[in-house]
């Protein structure tokens, strides 16, 4: 997170913002300082930059180096206990780091993967400090609840005005864009498709609410309308995609102990496509496109065909020119195409050793909340539930990838997700405590280290 700017940006509602929130995460007991982080994710801009030198700290770097300032006076590093995701991601951290200054060889770029790798493992690891337990999880997605209402709000206005009030903190532009006679509203986020993002994967971790009485079902049930609504309101089909992948993902709940057959006949359903399809079989999210009737699908599928002939160009370290990849290029960069693929982004920036290794992540992701469904005594059946739609949400991130990488504010929410599937998926249960009530049944309390 950054900005191209050269000097500080901002304005007197964001020092204020800076000083509330900074007070909020400091003296806050520790189960609420995930939602000051969530409330700074959902209501602040990129556009306000604290610069220090070369160095551009955005208010969102600025509440992850006071959430650390927190953790450590207050001892709370001290719950991490590293295990391989851990030393997985920083590996993929330091892989892909040290291919992107190879590639480009010039002080600019040490600045900027430093800033890259401070907002990757600042945000990561200060999550796992402050999630140990499953109720580490549900409170904060209860108050995101509260959170998404007012800003789906925000968003039917900007749809009504075609203004976007957040462009008064800079980063994004005061008329909304609109394309092909759609408005895209995007609010406080970098891009329309961030913004249907954020809602999209965040929708099932609403409905995982549902059956654990955390939350008013009144309140779940505005939450759920209230992401719905922004998904569409962008306007941009990767988040319309996303979230229906999401909902199909929820759906599959009742088949939750037969995954193992369902993958297999996903896998036997994209071979028989690709021996039919006369284009390869990612040209369905051309298809897709087209059937929504917004976005450029067009332009993702070619972009993986691009990526795939032009391989001996970026495997090695990546590379710093890929404008003859597509017919067109980046206005705003000549050098390069618009890589609106997080997975082609990650070879782009650090060659194909970087891309596998985040794959990798994403595997063991997937894996780590399996492992947390399958613990029948450790979590009740709403627990699991909950579980289930953090997978969901998980699946919903990796259909955004193949339509925006991840640039803004999004990490917030991306990182914490990703510290919690760890949390649970990799725990250790070193305290369990279970105690037998009048009527015989089992009351779990247990506390989870990761």
């Amino acid at each position: 997170m950054g900005s191209e700017a050269n000097v500080s940006t901002l304005s007197g509602i964001g020092v204020i913002f800076i000083l509330m929130g900074g007070v909020a995460l400091l003296v806050l007991p520790r189960r609420y300082v995930i939602a000051v982080l969530f409330i700074v994710g959902c209501y602040m801009t990129l556009g306000q930059v604290l610069m220090i030198g070369p160095f551009h700290f955005s208010i969102f770097r600025i509440f992850l180096f006071l959430g650390w300032l927190r953790i450590l006076v207050k001892g709370e590093i001290s719950t991490i206990r590293l295990n391989s995701f851990d030393y997985s991601l920083l590996t993929w951290v330091i892989i892909s780091s040290a291919a992107y200054v190879i590639a480009r060889g010039s002080t600019v770029a040490v600045i900027s993967r430093l800033g890259w790798s401070c907002n990757v493992v600042g945000a990561y690891f200060l999550y796992r400090a402050l999630v140990n337990n499953i109720d580490d999880i549900i409170l904060p997605v209860k108050i995101l609840c509260f959170i998404i209402i007012p800003l789906a709000v925000i968003f039917i206005a900007e749809y009504k005005t075609g203004r976007n009030i957040f462009s008064v903190f800079g980063s994004v532009p005061e008329i909304t864009v609109i394309r092909e006679g759609k408005i895209r509203c995007q609010g406080p986020f970098a891009h329309p498709i961030l913004a249907g993002t954020f809602a999209a994967t965040t929708m099932p971790l609403f409905v995982g609410l549902w059956s654990h009485g955390a939350c008013s079902r009144l309140v779940i049930t505005c939450s759920i309308l209230s992401a719905s609504i922004i998904v569409f309101l962008s306007s941009s089909s990767g988040p319309i995609l996303a979230y229906l992948i999401s909902v199909l993902g929820l759906v599959f709940w009742p088949l939750r102990r037969k995954m193992r057959s369902v993958r297999w006949c996903l896998i036997a359903l994209i071979a028989t496509l690709t021996l039919f399809m006369k284009a390869p079989v990612w040209y369905l999210i051309a298809r897709m496109s087209e059937i929504l009737g917004m976005g450029t699908g067009w332009h993702r599928s070619a972009l993986i065909d691009a990526a795939i002939n032009h391989f001996d160009e970026w495997w090695l370290v990546g590379t710093t020119y890929t404008a003859h990849w597509m017919p067109t290029y980046l206005p705003t960069d000549p050098n390069n195409a618009d890589i609106t693929n997080q997975f082609i982004a990650e070879g782009v920036n650090g060659g194909f050793i970087s891309m596998c290794l985040f794959i990798w992540l994403l595997v063991k992701s997937f894996s780590a909340n399996g492992v947390a469904l399958r613990n029948y005594a450790l979590f009740s059946i709403p627990e699991q539930h909950m579980i289930w739609a953090m997978g969901c949400a998980l699946l919903s991130h990796v259909a955004s990838f193949f339509s925006v990488p991840y640039f803004d504010q999004i990490i917030l929410f991306w990182y914490w997700l990703l510290a919690a599937i760890v949390a649970l998926g990799y725990s250790r249960n070193e305290n369990k405590a279970k105690s037998v009530n009048k009527g015989g049944s089992l009351k779990k309390r247990i506390l989870i280290h990761a």
